[in-house]
């Protein structure tokens, strides 16, 4: 079966629809396009235990971002700084561009 590709990209800027984190902003830092989930900067935190490695590695509580399912995200437009649903448009030299669905600004 053929996964979609996300519209969301690294470094896009976020806002969270729904969960613990609803309607808060933040940038991208990883998309994972096959299990469709990404990693947004200082949310969804969560705590992990880890342990001292061989190396220089400190054991003890890490806080780190979790992921957040695409479908639980929405684009915010440079723009109109609101959030949007993303469309593509084709431009005259043949590349396709990301354009925010309500004031008709590129993304990309």
């Amino acid at each position: 079966m053929h996964k979609k590709h996300p519209l969301i990209k690294k470094s896009d800027k976020v806002i969270v629809q729904t969960g613990k984190e609803k309607g808060k902003i933040g940038t991208v830092l990883k998309v994972n396009a096959e299990k469709g989930q990404v990693i947004v900067e200082k949310l969804n935190m969560v705590k992990r235990h880890t342990r001292a490695g061989r190396q220089a590695a400190q054991g003890g509580i890490v806080e780190k971002e979790a992921p957040i399912r695409l479908s639980n995200l929405m684009l915010v437009c440079n723009k109109c700084a609101e959030p949007t649903r993303i469309g593509r448009r084709l431009l005259e030299d043949g590349s396709k561009v990301r354009v925010c669905k309500k004031c008709g600004e590129l993304i990309d």
